[in-house]
């Protein structure tokens, strides 16, 4: 004689089947969420694509540096800085040391920077966005060793590391 199956409570399949099913129908739910939402989704994918390449790919084989950085490699292998914001900008608050190219004369300005065509360089900008176009070019120009400051000037100050006013160089 077979000992009869215990009784499962009235509700206790139905839970177990709707665990079961829970991820397909989170699926389900995400794909109908793209499908009503296509284009937000697009321009979601686009942005992240575009930010992950500015931040992970540096122009001309650049490597970014913070302030600390930098400031150490002008302390042990005198790196040169160069500021490529317009004279007024520079006017208003730079590096100490640095010398101003704007990044529109920088490549018919190259022959000042010969000498230091194998030495460390560092591109200095506001933020961060014309030091990258500046170092394309002097990568083109055949500068082995160009560097971007981290977030430029503004980077620089809130390094707490100070900026000079006044004078050109």
């Amino acid at each position: 004689m077979v000992a009869p199956r215990p009784r499962e409570p009235s509700g206790a399949r139905q839970v177990s089947a709707n665990l079961v099913s829970w991820p397909r129908w989170f699926v389900e739910l995400r794909l109908e969420f793209i499908q009503q939402n296509l284009l937000l989704v697009a321009v979601a994918v686009v942005s992240g694509t575009m930010l992950l390449t500015l931040s992970v790919r540096r122009p001309g084989g650049a490597k970014s540096l913070t302030a600390t950085q930098a400031t150490m490699l002008i302390n042990r292998e005198n790196a040169q800085l160069i500021d490529v914001r317009e004279p007024n900008e520079y006017v208003n608050g730079h590096v100490a040391d640095s010398r101003n190219i704007p990044v529109g004369s920088l490549a018919e300005r190259a022959g000042e920077l010969e000498p230091l065509k194998d030495k460390p360089v560092i591109l200095v900008c506001q933020s961060g966005a014309r030091s990258s176009e500046a170092c394309a070019t002097l990568g083109k120009l055949g500068f082995s060793r160009v560097h971007t400051l981290e977030g430029g000037v503004v980077g620089w100050a809130e390094a707490g590391l100070p900026l000079k006013k006044g004078a050109r160089r």
